[in-house]
């Protein structure tokens, strides 16, 4: 018998770091409590089985970055468990004979006078496809109910089936809702009322103004170029345009000092923390719809971040790294400018989840500089976020991975693609009908041309989201480790200003409503109409904006949010007024102004700098 020894393998090689380039014009400033803002965290990554991962880089450019195995895992899910349901595939046979024998019914009788529209099937609220009255005249109105009919069929087969784990019925739902609404009536020409119309009024110019509509968008989109009218928003001119200076910057972010527009101020700065996945210019757009603007009118001293725009040189920029070269070092620039105060923090999106975790570690760690924390359509909690979860289980982030790892960052498309996806109703094919059908081409505004300036996300950075955060929810559960000890937030003992939007698809407001239990603070939790984007950016001179709003102190009992909902007093127009008085009941007496900036600063710009350009 032969004994033979079993020697452990060698490691897989190491690839080494790829050098951080110095930035002109960086001030460095120290670090309380921690190191300095060092460069990012460039720890040596191995990287195992480079062939798979190139393989399934090339595979993404033909799925739009989505896994098929994660797709093909949760239809066969889906389908061997409905398969092994006889009574559930009986009950679905005879609801889809019931609805076509009634179907059947109408479009016999749909010529007569007395048959009335929608008398099947009604479009929800929300759907805006089939709301013009030319959809309620025959035969039209017999395709739109046989189309809503079947998605409610297929939405009935596709969820609910015994067995199936629910993340599974969550993608299998998804994807053949996208499969239908391609093949809406609305989206083709002969069977859309609106745009036969348009084509007898107009002689059929509205196809030769879609054509060029569609050739003008397949030549930008060729040539990278911007949108048919974003050139007239142009940044620090039009768009990001509120006076200021940058007065701190390292390799990952620029500082902006807003210039005061009140002859006193209150004693409190105001630091914004928004997400690097969008350009920070999203609170400061056109000055009549800029937040930036509204608080220096309202006498706030006012710092911004702007992040740089991450390329493949940092592909090993950590989480961590936005926190101590982000957060951190922002707050210290600050700390030097306006000595002994206090910060009313405010973080965005990813930007407030990154703020959570940053407080939470002051909270620990017994730094008290932060007076509020502020934290807009920002999730801490991710077991509920919505429709962005069909795209983060363990085949879809190593998938990611894999495409980011060719690269070392995730490209612009793929993150606009799934947020498209989301909301592929609005942002998708309605746009193929109104553009391309009637010829009509869309208005620009400066919050889509500030959409359309994407950003890129680093490698690990992104990686390491995804997985402590999105897929594991260690912040949440107590894992999450910053400076290797746990963070909690529980530990968060500042007074919090939180606000949810009612239609976010990004950060439900559900989501985002289970701070109420996370931490131990005085929290005030504001739900606003709107969306992600258009929920926050709510100017009190724009009509239509709505508003609920309560307050929850530190030792009160939870309420869920659908008590929440009932009990919440109701406010019409905009929450800025609302967060702008909770503020000043915050803050000191006005007083002068502080300085621009500390030391010299005569080699960095005006606001808004150069990061946000790249």
């Amino acid at each position: 018998m032969s004994v033979v020894q079993i020697l452990p393998r060698t490691e897989e090689p190491v690839l080494p770091a790829p050098p951080v380039e110095p930035v002109a014009g960086v001030v460095p400033v120290a670090t309380r409590n921690e190191p300095a803002a060092e460069k990012p965290a460039a720890t040596p990554m191995s990287e195992p089985y480079p062939v798979d991962r190139a393989f399934h880089a090339m595979l993404a450019r033909f799925t739009g970055g989505i896994s098929p195995a994660a797709l093909l895992l949760a239809w066969f899910d889906w389908s061997l468990h409905l398969a092994a349901a006889p009574q559930r595939r009986m009950e679905i046979t005879n609801d889809i004979l019931r609805d076509t024998g009634r179907l059947l019914e109408v479009a016999a009788h749909a010529m007569s006078s007395g048959q009335k529209p929608w008398s099947v099937i009604r479009p929800e609220g929300r759907d805006r496809r089939f709301k013009e009255p030319q959809w309620e005249a025959a035969p039209f109105n017999v395709f739109a109910q046989a189309f809503l009919l079947a998605e409610r069929w297929w939405h009935d087969a596709t969820t609910g089936v015994r067995g199936v784990s629910r993340a599974n019925d969550a993608i299998v739902e998804f994807s053949v809702r996208q499969m239908l609404d391609m093949l809406a009536p609305s989206n083709f020409a002969m069977t859309n009322p609106e745009v036969l119309e348009k084509a007898f009024q107009s002689g059929g110019e509205n196809f030769v103004f879609g054509w060029q509509n569609w050739y003008g968008d397949l030549v930008r989109m060729l040539s990278a170029a911007k949108p048919a009218g974003n050139e007239q928003f142009v940044v620090g001119r039009t768009v990001a345009a509120s006076p200021g200076k940058i007065v701190y910057r390292n390799e990952l972010i620029e500082l902006i000092q807003y210039r005061p527009t009140t002859v006193h101020v209150r004693p409190e700065p105001i630091l914004i923390v928004p997400a690097w996945i969008m350009k920070y210019y999203i609170l400061d757009l056109s000055p009549q719809n800029s937040l930036v603007k509204y608080l220096t009118d309202q006498g706030f001293t006012v710092f911004a971040i702007s992040w740089r725009n991450p390329d493949a040189r940092d592909r090993n920029v950590a989480f961590d790294d936005y926190r101590k070269l982000g957060v951190m070092a922002a707050l210290d620039a600050i700390e030097r400018i306006v000595p002994g105060r206090k910060t009313h923090a405010l973080g965005y999106c990813l930007g407030g989840t990154l703020l959570s975790i940053a407080a939470a570690k002051m909270a620990r760690d017994g730094d008290d500089r932060l007076g509020t924390i502020t934290l807009l359509a920002a999730q801490t909690d991710f077991t509920e976020a919505g429709e962005l979860t069909l795209f983060v289980n363990e085949s879809q982030v190593a998938f990611l991975e894999d495409i980011m790892w060719q690269r070392g960052y995730l490209d612009t498309a793929q993150m606009a693609g799934a947020f498209a996806l989301l909301r592929s109703n609005d942002l998708i094919w309605s746009r193929l009908s109104h553009d391309y059908l009637m010829g009509e081409a869309a208005a620009p505004s400066d919050l889509m041309a500030w959409n359309a300036d994407a950003t890129r996300l680093p490698y690990r950075m992104h990686s390491e989201y995804l997985r402590k955060l999105f897929l594991d929810n260690d912040l949440a559960e107590g894992r999450y480790q910053v400076e290797g000890k746990s963070v909690s937030l529980s530990d968060i003992h500042a007074p919090m200003f939180v606000v949810g939007t009612l239609t976010d698809h990004v950060a439900p407001w559900r989501s985002v409503h289970k701070l109420h239990y996370q931490v131990d603070a005085d929290l005030t939790f504001l739900l606003t109409s709107g969306g992600h984007n258009a929920g926050v950016v709510a100017p009190p001179d724009e009509p239509g904006h709505s508003y609920q709003v309560m307050t929850k102190a530190a030792d009160a009992p939870y309420i869920g949010p659908d008590e929440w909902l009932k009990l919440a007093s109701h406010v019409e127009g905009s929450w800025w007024p609302e967060w702008s008085r909770w503020l000043i009941a915050r803050s000191g007496k006005p007083c002068d102004p502080p300085p621009i900036g500390y030391g010299d600063i005569d080699g960095l710009p005006d606001a808004p700098g150069d990061y946000v350009r790249t």
